[in-house]
């Protein structure tokens, strides 16, 4: 069988949100979108952690949680009661994302990071490790004074069977390839650890092809998630996977497709993403927000980056980072 994966979301606990986002809440929708594997989001915040734990319980044949008892109901398309996807429910995979803000190499950096684990326990062990470097209560998108490779590091020291995926890449304030406060390369910021990183998340401003105009992500398999803060756009991008979801085998088929490894004796298999279209992301061109100002990066170029409204340095967006790395012309 195919099945659908979210595996970047939000709890209402993080800023920003929707407060209607708890547990059946976000198992409705994902009924209803046909999502068959859903990250939790925000697993580092206690009071949605204490929730998930009251509201979920491990399927053992997957290794995934399953909501205890029914979805909510909800009234969506006029009216109607929709329901589709899995008849159970989704499964959830345990998910937070760590907003981390540090200086390397003479510069501010603010990089985000998903991180997902196995189970309940080792996501409270890693929360009490980094309860004591910053305050995880305020939002339930943390924010760090942590560099990223130290992330990693004591992510992997708790629960070897962890993962991380940089976040959203090309976002320009707050990603890995950021023109704000990012690298121009995946080892400039995970260094002597980043053999651990094997996918990225393309964020809704590029797509696939966008990132492989640079050759130096052909060992990393891509992957697309909503990042929602509303159960409505839920699957808004997302990961298709054939053969029986689990925590194990959905990470192994990533490995696979990053190396370029034949899946076909795997149990559950990577096939690609669903995908927004770029060009309709916030950040995919250059521009000022406050100046009603959008640009393509060849006339950002001609005006040497800075805004025609107010003089200051434009906001480059993702395209044109892409295309600042790009060693492919197709």
């Amino acid at each position: 069988m195919n099945f659908i994966a979210d595996l970047h979301i939000h709890s209402r606990f993080s800023r920003a949100t929707s407060k209607a986002l708890n547990a059946r809440h976000l198992a409705a929708w994902a009924r209803c979108k046909g999502i068959n594997v859903l990250g939790t989001g925000d697993f580092t915040h206690p009071q949605w952690r204490a929730e998930l734990g009251e509201q979920l319980e491990l399927d053992e044949a997957s290794g995934l949680y399953r909501l205890k008892g029914e979805p909510e109901q909800l009234d969506v398309m006029a009216g109607g009661a929709m329901q589709g996807g899995d008849a159970q429910g989704p499964l959830f995979m345990l998910q937070a994302e760590i907003s981390s803000i540090y200086k390397r190499h003479g510069k501010v950096r603010k990089v985000h990071n998903l991180i997902f684990m196995r189970t309940l326990e080792d996501a409270a062990k890693l929360s009490q490790r980094l309860e004591q470097i910053g305050n995880l209560h305020s939002d339930g998108r943390p924010i760090l004074g942590l560099d990223s490779r130290d992330l990693l590091e004591i992510m992997l020291e708790c629960a070897p069977g962890s993962v991380m995926i940089p976040a959203h890449v090309w976002t320009p304030w707050f990603a890995l390839f950021g023109s704000k406060s990012g690298f121009d390369r995946l080892e400039d910021c995970y260094g002597d650890l980043s053999e651990h990183i094997f996918a990225l998340e393309t964020g809704l401003s590029s797509d696939p092809a966008m990132n492989r105009l640079i050759s130096g992500l052909d060992g990393y398999a891509l992957v697309s998630n909503s990042d929602a803060h509303s159960g409505a756009n839920l699957g808004r991008e997302a990961n298709l996977f054939a053969g029986r979801p689990s925590y194990a085998g959905m990470f192994a088929a990533l490995r696979a497709s990053a190396k370029r490894q034949d899946q076909s004796t795997l149990d559950c298999r990577f096939i690609g993403t669903m995908e927004f279209y770029p060009d309709e992301g916030k950040y995919h061109l250059d521009g000022h927000r406050a100046c009603n100002v959008v640009l393509e990066p060849k006339d950002s170029l001609a005006l040497g980056n800075i805004c025609p409204v107010c003089g200051k340095p434009l906001t480059v967006g993702v395209l044109h980072r892409v295309l600042e790395l790009a060693d492919r012309e197709s």
